[in-house]
């Protein structure tokens, strides 16, 4: 045989072995009764049956935050007073922003992605201008300062010292017991000769006070011996000023009551009908109100008063501050900077204004 009819013959049984294993594949999909679909086609059904009812679910938990930051309010307080709860660290809810992308990028959903650009949006149109820092060099015409200092508080002197560094005019203090009181007198008197004390609250000022007197702002369970207001007329180089001192009733977050806002919410309307009947137009609170300026709670003095709305001022607990529950509010005034100063040996951080009258 030669080589050519070698070479032919290696051909034809190489066509015929590949023709019969050809065969065998194509004679095995008839016969198996089942149809061939590409791969990619099954990986996009597995997918599209699942990533659009997840994305869809975290899409509407976002609008669920967006809704509860611009209309917190129609969370109730039938039960728990669970609004109020949720209006005093109601800018924290943006927290939940990050855990929803995280999820949707887990999740590989776009959708959920995309729509937590809406509660953005509104936190950044309800607490945008909140986040801006304090301007500490604006000008004004009177600097005040509101401290509880804390009936726990170790160390008294010390924090005495740091309020009279601040240098402000007027010093709001609460939480003041008859054994460290003698502490502020000491030294604040210098720099500040006029005060007035009724209670647990105290105003010392560098400008005369007159007609000093208490302020009452008791709940109806509490009795006579609970004293935590005060008014005074402070005489300013620029005009009589109606100053008023107020610690309001402490807050108890307890499982059968939940977020127990009772008393405060009756003191906050003792005090706001007393800046009400105020015959002076230039009135100034200051005070540990144990409220947030969203609180519903505070409803009686945030609707005839005004407060900084920049910067946060979160000022309790001192420790790691979630609130501002410390105030500075004006009428007929404009307090046009607020700020903390830092830690003393109190729960609660200070919290200087500035005020132009």
């Amino acid at each position: 045989m030669s080589i050519e009819d070698r070479e032919v013959g290696d051909e034809e049984r190489g066509s015929g072995r590949t023709g019969h294993r050809r065969w065998g594949r194509d004679a095995s999909r008839r016969t198996s009764g089942k149809s061939w679909t590409p791969g990619w086609v099954l990986a996009s059904r597995r997918t599209s049956g699942r990533s659009p009812t997840r994305g869809w679910v975290l899409a509407s938990v976002g609008v669920l935050v967006a809704g509860l930051l611009a209309f917190p309010a129609v969370v109730p307080n039938a039960v728990g007073n669970l609004g109020s709860l949720l209006e005093t660290f109601l800018p924290w809810a943006g927290l939940a922003v990050p855990v929803l992308l995280g999820l949707a990028l887990l999740r590989r959903s776009a959708l959920a992605a995309v729509s937590l650009v809406l509660p953005v949006a509104v936190w950044i149109a309800v607490f945008g201008g909140r986040a801006l820092p304090a301007d500490r060099e604006a000008p004004g015409d009177l600097t005040v300062l509101q401290h509880n200092v804390g009936e726990e508080n170790p160390d008294h002197g010390g924090t005495a010292l740091a309020l009279v560094r601040a240098g402000a005019d007027l010093v709001a203090l609460e939480e003041l017991t008859p054994d460290v009181l003698p502490v502020y007198e000491k030294a604040l008197a210098s720099g500040h000769p006029h005060r007035a004390v009724v209670g647990t609250v105290g105003l010392w000022s560098r400008y005369p006070l007159a007609d000093s007197r208490p302020v009452d702002i008791r709940p109806a369970d509490v009795g006579p011996d609970w004293n935590r207001g005060l008014r005074a007329t402070a005489r300013t180089p620029h005009g009589d000023v109606a100053v008023y001192v107020a610690h309001l009733p402490s807050i108890r977050i307890r499982p059968a009551d939940g977020f127990g806002s009772g008393r405060r919410d009756e003191s906050a309307v003792r005090l706001g009908a007393a800046v009400a009947s105020e015959p002076l137009d230039r009135v100034v609170l200051l005070g540990d109100l144990n409220g947030t300026l969203d609180d519903r709670g505070l409803a009686p003095l945030t609707s005839r008063m005004v407060s900084t709305r920049r910067g946060f001022g979160l000022s309790w607990p001192s420790t790691f501050p979630l609130a501002r529950i410390d105030h500075v509010m004006t009428r007929t005034a404009v307090p046009v900077a607020a700020w903390t100063l830092p830690a003393t040996g109190s729960d609660h951080l200070p919290l200087i204004a500035r005020v132009d009258l």
